[in-house]
């Protein structure tokens, strides 16, 4: 588990696409966080990049997390769909369960990552 303290920098806001996706590595003191955001207007959404079906990653290829409508966040291995705003699995081998949340946030068009500094 992380416990987060100090707030590390991901990207800009204004690198995000409207609406789009977009993936990290994040070497963290405690190990490697492998995430993703989601932009839906003035909305950022962080999320581990890793499905609770299966435990891979959700992106078929680079930066590719959202569904043909950009409506969900869809897993590539088994199509489960993800409400964008909290994770839910709407559909798939894991409805009823939840992406893992990263507490992010926008501050002067910089979105951070509250981050473990242990």
């Amino acid at each position: 588990m992380i416990d987060y303290q100090d707030k590390v920098v991901l990207c800009q806001v204004s690198a995000l696409q409207d609406p789009g996706s977009q993936g990290m590595r994040l070497e963290l003191p405690d190990g490697c966080l492998e995430l993703f955001l989601v932009r839906r207007g003035n909305a950022v959404y962080g999320y581990r990049n890793r499905c609770p079906h299966t435990g891979v990653n959700l992106d078929w290829l680079p930066d590719q997390f959202l569904d043909s409508m950009e409506s969900f966040i869809q897993c590539a291995t088994h199509g489960a769909l993800f409400r964008i705003e909290d994770g839910y699995c709407l559909s798939g081998p894991c409805a009823g369960e939840h992406l893992q949340k990263l507490p992010v946030t926008v501050e002067r068009g910089e979105v951070m990552l509250l981050a473990n500094t242990k």
